[in-house]
């Protein structure tokens, strides 16, 4: 059986041209997301202002309380 150069070119392309894809460039990152705005964010430590601002109160009902005492 004699083999035709047609069928050879045929396959070579089957069996190539898939394969531009897996070597074609990537794709360009996502742009990046804007800035945040600017100032300081109210909730970023308000458990963290709250807890201190009770602990303090604590303290010096605490403190009061001795004073008096004595």
């Amino acid at each position: 059986m004699r083999i035709v150069p047609n069928r050879i070119i045929i396959i070579m392309v089957v069996f190539l041209l898939p394969l531009t894809n897996v070597i074609a460039a990537p794709d360009p990152p996502p742009p990046s997301t804007p800035p945040p705005p600017p100032g300081l964010p109210l909730d970023g430590g308000l458990f963290v202002l709250t807890t201190l601002c009770v602990l303090f109160a604590f303290y010096k009902i605490y403190r009061l309380n001795t004073k008096k005492a004595s």
